[in-house]
């Protein structure tokens, strides 16, 4: 096709209702997987369920369009679109609901997302394959390749325009439900568009109709009562959902619906949440507290142990965080304040170190989520640069969410192991009395050490620390068994089956007021057992469905 033929090209409409249904399909695939994470994760079982669904659904709208493409004209195009831009306002008003329902399914953790995305998304996708083989059917190319070819190839940018447009411009900028909204429009154009230049009353009416859903689910929406308190900010970032929510004199950051940091209103400088207490532990295995000057954050989430360390011991604190908007909320409401003493870099942790030859005293990996692990900063070629970038007194500490022992346990045995392999010596340490997955503390020594709890409790005791740990000592662990878990490296590391069977077992969060807080699973089914309590029992608070959780950072 010539330059001037391009200029002068019109497309016809079932060439338009074929780049729309391209559009909208790949978009709404995009989008599935910011609303499914938020009740199951968004580990590679969630993406393989959305991805099957939308396969699947399309392969049979296919066949079907296909059976029936004699019958095809405008007018059917118009109605099948109408149909998905009513279906798609079922999903921004009732997705939340259903999510819950499903959630309740007694499946196999690794299945447990697929009920919900095949009803919230399998119906609007298998009507959207029937598009392109009516479209091929009334296309006016010469010949069934030239015209299945053409049909197909409008598609294809159809679906790179929507993956690109969600994944680059609409989820940043937009919330779920306005994208949801603005797809339902698209849909409601296009199908009102193939009725002229003749406005016949019913195609009419139902534009109308559906348009008028689309605007009450996504004005309205459900109206329920947010048990986390009231929510203060709320956006799309690149990477997930943020929320900032004010609850009973605690600010809480959420990231794609999970506790991420929390600060005391009142009192900021308090842990609010017990794990974060432990990263001061390191400096009880360094040779001199007073000799620790440059300390590494991977992950900045609130900022909570950034800003301990600059406060406490006047430490240099580099911290990378790749979500530029988690940094900037956490300077607008979790009180960080950028100093000669506190950089924040927006980049991956990995790339960062590949990047720096700067050494540190100490690096602490709090980047991973309970079921949302960077995959990259598992591995064994990640420990061995963390250890190459520490001084020769240094400690690395990695915050790893699963069970201590017996079932979920996996994924932190396979972390250790993997963690012992790159250092000299391996230690780890429990957040929770209870055997419930919880965060666990693996720290890392580049110097061959051998550290028993109770000369950890005596140097507790002799050194002049800025919290005192003797709670926290009493999570140490012995080395867990490893022999049936994998090393994680480049080649090969399974972190998602390794963390599936968390999936259904209740997350335990200790805070420093003496309760035991839950972050439910999907399932609670597989209920925590109380392990032997080095603490006095918790209360527990009771557990509200929120799906599984990834960590508080």
């Amino acid at each position: 096709m010539s330059m001037g033929q391009a200029a002068a090209y019109r497309p016809t409409k079932p060439e338009v209702a074929v780049f729309v249904s391209g559009v909208t399909s790949m978009g709404l695939e995009i989008l599935a997987g910011r609303i499914i994470a938020p009740q199951f994760g968004s580990s590679i079982y969630t993406w393989g369920s959305i991805i099957t669904v939308f396969l699947a659904a399309l392969s049979l709208g296919y066949w079907q369009g296909g059976k029936h493409a004699e019958t095809a004209s405008n007018r059917r195009m118009s109605w099948l679109m109408l149909g998905t831009a009513g279906y798609v306002a079922i999903v921004v008003y009732g997705s939340d609901q259903l999510l819950l329902s499903a959630s309740m399914l007694p499946l196999p953790t690794r299945y447990a997302s697929l009920p919900a995305v095949l009803v919230l998304f399998g119906p609007p996708t298998y009507l959207l394959g029937f598009i392109s083989p009516y479209a091929a059917e009334l296309s006016q190319k010469e010949g069934i390749g030239e015209a299945s070819g053409h049909v197909y190839a409008l598609g294809t940018i159809g679906s790179i325009v929507g993956a690109g447009a969600t994944t680059y411009v609409l989820i940043p900028a937009l919330g779920i439900d306005m994208i949801g909204f603005l797809f339902g429009l698209i849909l409601v154009g296009t199908a009102f568009g193939l009725t002229l230049p003749t406005l016949s009353p019913e195609p009419a009416s139902a534009s109308v109709a559906v348009a008028v859903l689309l605007v009450v689910a996504a004005g309205i929406g459900p109206v329920a009562f947010d048990h986390r308190g009231d929510v203060v900010y709320q956006t799309q970032t690149a990477y997930q959902e943020l929320e900032v929510v004010d609850n009973d004199g605690v600010r809480t950051l959420y990231l794609d619906g999970a506790r991420h940091s929390a600060m005391d209103l009142d009192d900021p400088d308090r842990h609010v949440f017990e794990y974060t207490r432990y990263f001061h532990i390191p400096m009880l295995m360094v040779d001199d507290p007073g000799e620790v000057e440059d300390v590494l954050f991977i992950g900045g989430g609130g900022y909570t142990g950034p800003k301990d360390f600059e406060r406490s011991y006047g430490v240099d604190v580099d911290v990378v965080e790749l979500d530029p908007k988690v940094t900037r909320t956490a300077k607008e409401y979790f009180r960080l304040e950028e100093s000669e003493n506190l950089t924040a870099h927006t980049e991956d942790g990995r790339v960062f170190l590949q990047n720096t030859e700067k050494k540190y005293d100490l690096i602490v990996l709090d980047a991973y989520q309970k079921d949302q692990v960077p995959i990259h900063l598992t591995q064994l070629g990640f420990m061995e640069l963390a250890e190459d970038h520490l001084d020769e007194d240094g400690v690395f500490m990695a915050n790893v969410i699963a069970a201590p022992s017996g079932s979920g346990s996996a994924f932190y045995r396979a972390q250790y192991k993997t963690i012992d392999e790159a250092f000299a010596s391996t230690y780890s340490f429990r957040t929770s009395s209870w055997s419930s997955v919880q965060n666990i503390e693996v720290v890392a020594t580049k110097a061959d050490t051998d550290f028993t709890e109770a000369e950890l409790a005596t140097r507790n005791e002799n050194r002049d620390l800025a919290i005192d740990l003797r709670g926290e000592i009493d999570g140490y662990m012995h080395a867990p068994a490893t022999e049936d878990v994998p090393m994680l490296t480049e080649d090969h590391a399974p972190v998602g089956e390794l963390q599936s069977s968390t999936i259904g077992q209740e997350y335990v969060i200790e805070q420093t007021d003496g309760e035991r807080r839950t972050e439910p699973a999907s399932s609670l089914a597989a209920g925590p057992q109380p392990a032997t309590l080095a603490r006095p029992a918790p209360t527990l608070e009771p557990a509200v469905s929120m799906g599984s959780q990834p960590a508080p950072a």
